[in-house]
C-alpha cells in the first residue's frame, strides 16, 4: 500500500528532532455547498533539526517514532 504524502507549513520546531506541521485541506459543506478550510497538525520526525517555523514541507507516513509521531519530513533536493 502506498504511503500518504502531505504538504503543510511548520508551525513549531521547539522539540528536538521533531517539527509540528499544519496541513490544510478544503472540503465542501454538505448543505451549503461552500468550500471550507479544515486543518490538522501532525508531529513529524526531522533528524537534523533543519526546518524552521514558516517553512513549507512535505511529510510521508512512516513507522511510529513515539506515541504521537508517525510521520517523517521529506528532504526535497530539487
Amino acid at each position: 500500500m502506498p504511503k500518504r504524502i502531505l504538504q503543510g507549513v511548520v508551525v513549531s520546531d521547539k522539540q528536538d528532532k521533531t517539527v509540528v506541521v499544519k496541513v490544510e485541506r478544503q472540503v465542501m459543506h454538505p448543505v451549503y455547498k461552500k468550500f471550507i478550510k479544515k486543518s490538522k497538525k501532525y508531529s513529524a520526525h526531522d533528524e537534523n533539526n533543519q526546518f524552521k517555523v514558516g517553512d513549507t514541507v512535505r511529510i510521508i507516513e512512516s513507522v511510529p517514532y513515539s506515541k504521537t509521531k508517525s510521520w517523517t519530513v521529506i528532504v526535497d533536493n530539487a
